[in-house]
């Protein structure tokens, strides 16, 4: 199973094609695609017209779902955090912090096309989908 992160699902339910959505087109015939609960906010809450997002809605429904948050994955998020700080890395968002904590405590690789997960892979061991050079 893969957990994709919500730039490549973006570019995916916009028709765009780049190798993420290929990735993730092909992972979804495979059938080894899942998805996170704040994964599945962060889609949907980006949809303006209620017909595209009751298709997304349903599509998305039909993956392996997962709970992504709970007191655990706070602390490991912010702890993981911290540790990139130190490093002098600042990761823009929260959300991104909690996706690539979870994929890492749950020996989950991650698509992604989204910089800020490049640190995650690089310092604390995220499995990515792609390997950029």
């Amino acid at each position: 199973m893969i957990l994709v992160d919500t730039s490549v699902w973006i570019d995916y339910f916009n028709g765009t094609t780049n190798k993420y959505s290929d990735s993730l087109d092909q992972a979804l015939q495979e059938g080894t695609v899942a998805i996170g609960d704040l994964l599945f906010l962060e889609i949907l809450q980006g949809f303006r017209i209620d017909k595209e997002y009751q298709i997304a809605k349903q599509t998305l429904g039909t993956l392996t779902q997962y709970e992504m948050f709970g007191h655990h994955m706070a602390e490991q998020s912010a702890e993981n955090y911290r540790s990139l700080r130190k490093k002098g890395i600042t990761i823009r968002r929260t959300t991104d912090v909690i996706i690539a904590t979870f994929c890492i405590e749950n020996s989950l690789p991650l698509l992604f096309s989204d910089r800020d997960f490049k640190p995650f892979v690089k310092h604390l061991g995220l499995q990515p989908v792609l390997i950029e050079n």
